[in-house]
């Protein structure tokens, strides 16, 4: 349970939450658009109720996904509450995108015109809480000693913009992309169509998360994106957990075999 604060009251969730808390595996999994929770100090954002069920909210199926996964692999998994449309976690404070007045052509009132004042409670209450959850858990990690591999897990949409999205998965890296490259290359061999930094680029000015949390340790990690409609009910939840399951192992032990 959350702590009241300008936003948060005293009976609605943290932020973050954690699932195998006691997990042993290398893997930790994160989860920047799990939820798709509204506080309930913001009403409903102005947004209608089919909206909040749309990408534009959260990412269709990466909490199922990600769960799933935790469990088959004895992984950690930190996952986000509330809607990447109440501040989206992985944009730095200050980009356009944290708390936007727009979303894929909707309308998003209750971001509009926001007082420094209502900023802040949004990154003090949800932003700031999340990633120091991630921070606890990595320090932890090295003070034991324990190996450490980032998969931030994340869907998207087969279509924007009126342009169809081929690709079923894409792995994103910057700076540090030799453990992605054989996650891709894991994927390519399963019979998947997989994008390279596709369908986005990873960077320092499109996210907050890997750059932060992997690349500033130097952490091995791969940004997975998943095709949203493969990850939307339970049967392809189940598969890709499972298939993840094996793939992500897979590039772990090619990955410390070559010592990159």
């Amino acid at each position: 349970m959350s702590h009241a604060g300008k936003l948060l009251g005293m009976d609605e969730p943290a932020a973050a939450w954690v699932e195998n808390a006691a997990g042993r595996s290398p893997f930790l999994v994160l989860c920047d658009h799990a939820g798709r929770r509204v506080p309930r100090a913001l009403g409903d954002l102005g947004v209608p109720a089919g909206e909040m069920e749309r990408h534009i909210a959260w990412d269709i199926g990466g909490h199922a996904v990600s769960t799933l996964l935790g469990q088959a692999l004895d992984a950690v998994v930190i996952g986000q509450t509330y809607s990447r449309l109440v501040v989206d976690c992985n944009r730095a404070p200050g980009h356009a995108g944290s708390m936007p007045p727009v979303s894929d052509g909707t309308r998003i009132p209750g971001n509009e015109g926001l007082s420094d004042e209502a900023r802040a409670a949004r990154l003090g209450e949800v932003f700031w809480p999340y990633h120091a959850a991630i921070t606890s858990e990595l320090d932890r990690r090295l003070e034991a000693d324990q190996p450490t591999v980032v998969l931030s897990m994340h869907s998207f949409t087969p279509v924007f913009g009126g342009v169809a999205r081929p690709w079923e998965a894409g792995i994103l890296h910057d700076r540090n992309p030799a453990f992605a490259l054989l996650v891709g290359d894991g994927l390519r061999a399963a019979g998947f169509h997989v994008g390279d930094n596709e369908p986005y680029q990873l960077s320092d000015e499109s996210d907050y998360t890997v750059p932060i949390h992997a690349e500033a340790r130097s952490l091995p990690y791969v940004e997975l994106e998943v095709r949203q409609d493969l990850i939307a009910d339970g049967e392809g939840q189940q598969r890709w957990a499972a298939l993840l399951a094996d793939v992500l192992p897979a590039a772990w032990a090619t990955f410390r075999q070559r010592g990159t």
